[in-house]
């Protein structure tokens, strides 16, 4: 039997509540940052200081980050509580903090976070993807708090609370995942993972968090890139294989990318689905990859963000991200970010049901969708599209997942036309 969320969160089922406080103006409403309102922002002048040819999502790249050691201890001083991040409100923190949401400048409002979920815009009609919310079961939390955010015991952010709601988390995750079903991993997340509250919040940033693979702020990134040429973004959540690096090096082949384009292979290092290889062990993979397949046309760069599994409205949030990092294409690949039920294991989402989205609201976005070839790999001629493959007569080789992960448990060998020797090297020792 099925469990929708709507019986799991019956207490939240009043979108309108907003007994806390009245409506403060929404985090992100405005597509020009302003100081007396937000947080303290450095907004960089897009014309002059900006590198690379994309413009950031709302005309402005949002830096939330202090500068001086006396900015920071003032910011922490006047903080009344401490609270402890957990893995996805870190990776959240950090990209409100170094632009990635821009022009998000904290957590959203009751405000925003409706307008996202039942729009997929902010309240101003900025196209924005999923709702980026701080959630909390404490009930002394309350609007007005300056609390100190913290990974371990390194500071990373300050947060001002400006309102404190009861989400419908029903609603939520039926607009934003498609379905309120517990099977759906994002769902499931909503529903047991976050607290009862969500509270919008003002961030000021202290230090970005230390990790096992080194995440570059946008900022940092378009300094890397070229700013006469398209960027075209790859999105990976696991190890990358022969067909992928297949798909992402061709698609600057694409009649879609302009001359001498280059790809900014880009994957999310943060939480995911439980049944995924951890992400310090897919930075692993990813760094022999690079060095085995050095080329000056492709970029690598890690972002910490945390996974929905959000099909269809996960693909805008990717696209948004990655034109704050200066990327002006992406790549959609079959089932983007989909999900299967952990049930019935059927799909939660068409194959193409993120190419279509990515499509449609690519113009709104300022980002072109690159759709992925369909690439099989042949005993004649190598890696060809499927299509082709057909025409030809071409004999097909096929390896599932499931067989492959059975094979690199067993320590069989792997064939090379399915996976670099690196990655499985690394697997393996990582197993």
């Amino acid at each position: 039997m099925k469990f929708s969320l709507a019986v799991l969160s019956v207490a939240a089922t009043a979108s309108a509540f907003t007994a806390f406080n009245a409506p403060s103006r929404s985090i992100g409403a405005s597509r020009v940052a302003t100081s007396g309102v937000f947080a303290p922002v450095a907004v960089r002048n897009v014309e002059t200081q900006l590198a690379a040819k994309q413009t950031p999502h709302g005309g402005s790249l949002v830096d939330l980050i202090l500068k001086s050691d006396e900015e920071k201890e003032a910011a922490v001083a006047a903080c009344t509580k401490e609270l402890q991040l957990s893995p996805r409100q870190l990776c959240d923190v950090e990209l409100i903090m170094n632009g990635g949401f821009s022009p998000l400048t904290g957590f959203m409002d009751q405000s925003t976070y409706e307008s996202v979920v039942e729009n997929v815009a902010l309240p101003d009609g900025l196209i924005f993807g999923l709702p980026v919310v701080f959630d909390t079961d404490d009930e002394d939390l309350q609007p007005g708090d300056k609390v100190l955010l913290k990974d371990g015991d390194r500071n990373i952010a300050t947060i001002e609370f400006t309102d404190k709601f009861l989400p419908n988390k029903a609603v939520e995750c039926k607009k934003c995942y498609g379905t309120s079903e517990i099977e759906h991993p994002g769902s499931l997340m909503v529903a047991t993972e976050r607290g009862k509250y969500y509270m919008g919040g003002k961030i000021t940033g202290l230090d970005l968090p230390v990790r096992d693979f080194p995440c570059k702020t946008p900022a940092e990134v378009r300094e890397t890139l070229p700013d006469d040429v398209d960027v075209v973004a790859f999105q990976c959540r696991n190890p990358v294989h022969r067909a992928h690096y297949e798909l992402f090096t061709r698609a600057l082949d694409d009649p879609l990318v302009g001359e001498n384009g280059i790809v900014l292979v880009h994957p999310t290092c943060g939480p995911t689905q439980a049944d995924d290889i951890p992400g310090v062990v897919r930075y692993k993979t990813y760094e022999v990859l690079k060095e085995e397949t050095h080329n000056d046309r492709t970029r690598w760069e890690y972002l910490p963000y945390s996974m929905h599994m959000a099909g269809p409205r996960e693909a805008i949030q990717h696209m948004m991200i990655r034109k704050n990092f200066g990327c002006t294409h992406f790549i959609i690949g079959r089932d983007m970010a989909g999900s299967k039920s952990s049930v019935t294991g059927e799909d939660y989402y068409g194959a193409y049901d993120a190419q279509e989205f990515a499509t449609e609201k690519g113009p709104e976005l300022g980002v072109m969708p690159v759709p992925s070839l369909n690439l099989v790999y042949t005993d004649e001629e190598g890696y060809v599209t499927a299509d082709e493959a057909k025409e030809k007569g071409l004999s097909e080789k096929k390896l599932s997942g499931t067989k492959f992960r059975q094979m690199l448990r067993g320590g069989e060998d792997i064939p090379e036309w399915f996976a670099f020797k690196s990655v499985v090297q690394v697997l393996r020792e990582n197993a």
